[in-house]
């Protein structure tokens, strides 16, 4: 089986104006793309130059400003994420991807929150997806709980394990909450990659890879990318792999990598 592949167009292609860079992912063999930042994107032009190629929108962030572990956040999170999800049906997008913290630009986590305990965090977080989840489902739209990393690129995120991630997402039960399995992430945080593969497989709702160290293109870094896919397929996971990954030399030897190593 091969799974489905998806790029990232905030990191690949930018060499391209945005409306073009959906034909040049489909033309090199992706089904679908994704981003960061819909609020600085033309909604209708990106539906339709998507929809002009012939190609899927994955998804998207959905949270911005606003931090699941930020008991005060609660309602201007929904809200938020309310409008996240009115701009992914207005693209056509399946997903929305959120995280614990409030990121801002090239990632940095906002607010680390030394001032709240890990209790705190933790119940907020909890109480806050119940409602993401109950609007999802409502909405008929997937939500993807991201873990980062903390040693490299978000210093002071909440959320840093898949067994976290995935355990919160198990007491939901909710069809439409799922974990974002970031390969580049985990790997700086925890190793073990194909062990909780196993374990939390089930949880899956989406796969992002970047190499580590550098988070380019796979073969540029330490990861054996073509046992961890088959292995999640082994596992049976059935959904998108998202290279989301800074390429080390141009966006066509990336690519290259990507279809090599997959």
């Amino acid at each position: 089986m091969s799974l489905s592949k998806c790029a990232c167009i905030d990191t690949l292609y930018t060499e391209l104006p945005w409306v073009e860079r959906f034909q040049a992912a489909k033309d090199d063999g992706f089904e679908a793309v994704e981003f960061w930042d819909w609020r600085i994107r033309d909604l209708n032009d990106t539906r339709k130059a998507a929809q002009a190629a012939g190609i899927s929108i994955s998804g998207f962030n959905g949270d911005a400003d606003y931090s699941l572990v930020d008991p005060d956040h609660k309602q201007a999170y929904l809200d938020f994420l309310k409008q996240s999800i009115a701009a992914a049906k207005q693209v056509g997008a399946a997903s929305v991807t959120i995280h614990s913290n409030a990121l801002g630009d090239a990632g940095i986590v906002v607010d680390h929150y030394d001032n709240l305990s890990h209790t705190v965090k933790l119940c907020s977080m909890y109480d806050t997806l119940l409602e993401c989840a109950k609007l999802a489902e409502e909405e008929e739209i997937s939500l993807n709980l991201e873990a980062l990393n903390i040693t490299t690129d978000h210093v002071g995120n909440f959320l840093t394990t898949t067994q976290m991630g995935a355990e919160i997402c198990r007491l939901i039960n909710s069809p439409r909450l799922k974990i974002l399995y970031d390969v580049y992430h985990m790997q700086l945080n925890e190793g073990s990659l194909c062990d909780n593969i196993s374990k939390y497989c089930d949880q899956f709702g989406h796969i992002h890879v970047a190499d580590a160290p550098g988070r380019h293109e796979p073969g540029t870094g330490e990861i054996s990318y073509q046992k961890v896919i088959r292995h999640l397929e082994s596992c049976g996971y059935t959904g998108r792999i998202g290279y989301e990954l800074f390429p080390a030399d141009g966006t066509e030897s990336a690519v290259k990598a990507i279809m090599k190593n997959s």
